[in-house]
């Protein structure tokens, strides 16, 4: 299969350039002249594909070639792209920046490479004029796998500063094709682990991306942009699907007696062999069950962080999937088998969290009874003892508490206790994102074992609750959604 979907990828010399503002709005305004708009977001973040979302009125999907590996990042793609008319990828960091000491893995170059797809580069113009050129040429000439095939000129101060940039940019040959003035309604508030999501916004955050929109829209030329969208090379190879990953995704690891992680007081010790996985004897996913089984997965303001295939495997794997939102509902789901609690911001909810008590108590009969649960950060803060001391659902043994220091940067983990989602000694690449810390940072049988930046465990594996700070991509093993499905119906 030949996937030729027109495609655009918008990056920056660095963070805070305005790639998110040019991203969405282009977004925007592609979607508002009929073009069904696919949207991406290179790397690891959560927040700024609610944002795509608003502008297109499709889900915002990820490209991590860490994460996923690179051989992904197409399949990925054209699964998200599929019927669309054309895709806006926004980068991450600079556009050479990857994960550390790794080269150029999952840098917004090595996704735009394996795309196959131009590179629009979006320059913060206010302190600079002639060196813009210097900047640009910098950029093209780094890497020559690198199509640059535009530029946008952001925060541009006035016609004589705009008509400087122009002439300087006119030697390095590099069209610009679109200049932006300073606009105060397309800013987006911040705080400590970035932008302020969607779902807290409302309203807010509609007029924001409106008028981002307006300002693409007035400022940048929409016939080029989509000319060089078109000028994207073939892709070859199916999308990804769920169904079909589940079914070549190989049976998990052998658990294994020591992986040799160190911590406090020893190495880890196991919770204790779980029943035999049914699936790992099958060729393909678990049966789907006819009368549905119920996944419940924490949505709302306080667990906005997501990927969206997760709920696809979930699905494909046999599961039906609800979404719950634990500041409003004060019970799970009716039928609940298992849990998935992602990430988001529990810390800014922790008085509304803990004030819900009737689905902390739900949430705790659940996982006591030994019904499979996922946690990720948000969720793993959710079910210790407290938070800020605040009660939160008491399944951990355990604290969170705000700090002072970001914790942030891929992982590369192994599991160190047979759990619901992951046999011993099944490796995930992982993201830790988070500004809070959680005491002890492990159980008597932790959920993975880093095995880099350092060695060390971390989280926790009690009945069929796997929690941890790690944030993980599905799609890199499919098997973990097979698996947990099947610990549903069978726990």
């Amino acid at each position: 299969m030949v996937n030729s979907v027109p495609r655009l990828v918008i990056a920056a010399p660095a963070s805070g350039s305005g790639k998110t503002t040019v991203a969405t709005g282009l977004m925007a305004a592609l979607s508002a002249r009929g073009f069904a708009v696919s949207p991406h977001k290179v790397g690891p973040d959560y927040i700024d594909p609610g944002y795509h979302s608003l502008a297109t009125g499709r889900v915002g999907r990820n490209l991590d070639a860490y994460l996923c590996g690179p051989e992904l990042v197409a399949p990925l793609f054209a699964h998200g792209a599929r019927g669309c008319d054309i895709a806006v990828v926004e980068g991450v960091m600079g556009l050479y920046d990857g994960a550390a000491g790794e080269g150029e893995l999952a840098s917004t170059a090595q996704v735009a490479k394996v795309l196959r797809a131009p590179v629009v580069l979006v320059v913060d113009a206010s302190s600079q004029s002639r060196s813009v050129a210097a900047l640009v040429h910098g950029f093209v000439s780094w890497d020559p796998e690198v199509r640059i095939g535009g530029v946008i000129l952001n925060k541009v101060a006035s016609d004589r500063h705009e008509g400087l940039l122009r002439e300087a940019l006119e030697s390095v040959g590099v069209p610009v094709l679109g200049v932006l003035r300073r606009a105060a309604q397309v800013e987006t508030p911040s705080r400590h682990l970035g932008l302020v999501p969607v779902a807290e916004r409302g309203s807010v955050a509609v007029e924001a991306v409106s008028a981002m929109g307006a300002q693409v829209a007035d400022g940048c030329d929409l016939p080029a942009l989509v000319a060089l969208a078109r000028s994207a090379g073939s892709l070859a190879g199916a999308g990804w699907d769920a169904g079909a990953a589940l079914v070549s995704s190989p049976p998990p690891p052998l658990p294994s007696p020591t992986l040799g992680f160190a911590r406090a007081g020893g190495p880890p010790s196991s919770s204790g062999a779980l029943p035999p996985d049914p699936c790992t004897a099958l060729d393909g996913p678990c049966p789907r069950t006819p009368d549905g089984l119920v996944v419940a997965v924490a949505g709302g303001a306080a667990f906005t962080f997501s990927y969206a295939e997760h709920a696809e495997l979930l699905a494909a794997a046999g599961a039906e999937v609800v979404t719950f939102d634990p500041l409003r509902d004060e019970e799970l789901p009716e039928g609940t088998a298992g849990l998935v609690l992602g990430g988001g911001f529990p810390e800014v909810y922790a008085s509304e969290l803990s004030a819900n008590e009737s689905l902390r108590k739900a949430v705790s009969e659940l996982a006591l009874a030994g019904a499979p649960v996922a946690a990720e950060c948000a969720g793993l803060l959710y079910l210790c003892r407290e938070l800020d001391g605040l009660p939160m659902c008491g399944v951990l043994d355990a604290s969170a508490r705000m700090a002072e220091r970001l914790t942030l940067g891929y992982r590369d983990a192994v599991a160190v206790s047979d759990s619901s989602l992951a046999a011993t000694g099944t490796r995930m690449r992982g993201h830790e994102f988070h500004r809070t810390v959680v005491e002890p940072g492990a159980g008597d049988a932790p959920a993975w074992g880093m095995r880099a930046p350092e060695r060390r465990v971390e989280g926790f594996v009690e009945r069929g609750v796997h929690a941890s700070y790690l944030h993980t991509h599905w799609a890199s093993e499919p098997g973990v959604a097979r698996r947990f499905v099947e610990r549903c119906r069978t726990s």
